[in-house]
């Protein structure tokens, strides 16, 4: 049994990104985390539900606000990151993702201001303050650094005719939220400006909807960060519940949740940090270009998007480009697979998720060419290990695979890919392991 599900990821002949397309460790593109699990060793204890507010000193936040404002802050948010379950790469692409809601993620607290100027403080960074006006903010000059993603957010709330022109900020960022580990600190640090500033500017037609909030968070990153990114990521921080996965449509919007009660089936998901970091924001790296390359075989296809393609065999016969080729098999087929999950996640049947994982990482190996060799060596030695299955997770090129683990092999399956790293001269991996978590909200 062990050597047929292992058999297809040990082909020799498995596609690699080119060395060129793989981007070189960012800048973080958030504040650094105030802490992370530890690499080398097993997972660390599974996150329970009601662990998650545990993890927030909402009085902390606020006391450090207060000492580097010298004012209290009105109130404190936050939003956590993501994992995609399954639906890589098919958001851009008007597909179907289901993403939950991870226990970790970006803390703010704010209080609003009437002068039109922003100034933002981290907790981790105390020495790079961010500062800009808001009515000089400009996409073609972006701020740079993880300051451009609060500035991207009071560009396109303001673009979407709700942020007032005079209307500023102070902010204190805290994070606990890996940088560059496909988890989506970007999208956290985002929606947490967001949510915090319609509620804080009193926007009560915004801050009651969450689906136009994901559109405008998504804006900021599109239109003034640069990163072509589909709205997954703003979706799952801002539109997630607690013990379910968001079954979320990219092209109409609709979502619905979907039971995901990881302790009552006894498993686990454990999140393996690769800490190869990647950067979205690239726009000559790898993910620009399977943007690209999606975008033009639709084009070839004479389709609005490649969640229209309904004839694989009939599509991939009039495309001449083998890449292009590869490209839509991985998007058709993991919509597909993002169906199955649901099914299999409505009968109850969580353990049979594992092959759908297995399918999935191999499309990503092979047809999309976005994993690593630590990625394709977290994914083999956890299902060695006895995960039920796993895959990567995110966009690509560096960051985080996921495997589903029962519960009592978890230690089992995190020592082995500790140990499989160091035996391979990787970089450490952190463990880390989580059930479905609440999406952003407002602390206090």
């Amino acid at each position: 049994m062990l050597d047929r599900l292992l058999a297809p990821f040990r082909r020799a002949d498995t596609p690699r990104p080119d060395a060129a397309e793989t981007p070189a460790p960012p800048a973080a593109a958030s504040p650094q985390p105030r802490s992370q699990a530890s690499g080398g060793g097993p997972a660390q204890a599974a996150t329970t539900r009601g662990d998650v507010e545990r993890l927030v000193d909402t009085g902390e936040v606020a006391a450090a606000f207060t000492e580097a404002y010298g004012r209290e802050p009105v109130g404190v948010w936050r939003a956590p990151g993501r994992v995609n379950l399954m639906g890589e790469h098919t958001d851009y692409n008007d597909g179907l993702v289901l993403p939950i809601a991870l226990p970790w993620g970006v803390t703010l607290a704010l209080a609003p201001t009437g002068d039109g100027t922003a100034e933002v403080r981290s907790a981790q960074r105390p020495d790079e303050d961010v500062r800009f006006a808001t009515a000089d903010l400009d996409p073609e000059a972006p701020l740079g650094g993880w300051g451009s993603y609060v500035a991207g957010v009071f560009w396109a709330a303001r673009e979407a005719g709700h942020l007032p022109a005079d209307a500023g900020a102070r902010i204190l960022v805290d994070s606990d939220l890996p940088v560059g580990a496909s988890l989506s600190s970007s999208a956290a640090l985002e929606c947490a400006v967001l949510l915090a500033l319609a509620d804080a500017h009193g926007l009560a037609d915004l801050a009651g909807d969450r689906p136009a909030m994901a559109v405008i968070a998504r804006r900021a990153e599109n239109g003034y960060v640069g990163a072509p990114t589909g709205i997954l990521d703003q979706s799952a921080s801002l539109r997630c519940t607690e013990g379910y996965a968001l079954n979320l449509d990219c092209r109409t919007g609709a979502a619905g949740a979907v039971p995901f009660d990881l302790e009552k089936a006894g498993l686990r998901l454990l999140i393996v940090d690769t800490r190869v970091e990647h950067k979205l924001s690239d726009t000559t790296g790898g993910y620009a270009a399977r943007y690209e390359q999606c975008t033009r075989a639709a084009r070839e296809l004479g389709v609005d998007a490649l969640r229209d393609v309904e004839d694989v065999d009939s599509a991939l016969a009039r495309l001449d480009d083998p890449v292009l080729k590869d490209r839509v098999r991985h998007v058709v087929t993991e919509i597909h697979r993002v169906n199955a999950a649901v099914g299999l996640m409505r009968a109850g049947a969580l353990g049979d998720l594992g092959a759908v994982f297995n399918a999935s990482h191999i499309s990503m190996r092979d047809q999309f060419a976005i994993s690593t060799p630590e990625l394709d060596l977290a994914v083999e030695t956890a299902v060695a290990a006895g995960a039920r299955g796993a895959r990567m997770t995110g966009g690509g090129f560096g960051g985080s695979a996921i495997a589903l683990v029962p519960e009592d092999r978890l230690d089992r399956v995190g020592k082995a890919v500790a140990d499989a790293f160091a035996e391979n001269g990787f970089r450490a991996p952190a463990l880390r392991a989580a059930l479905p978590s609440p999406g952003a909200r407002r602390l206090r």
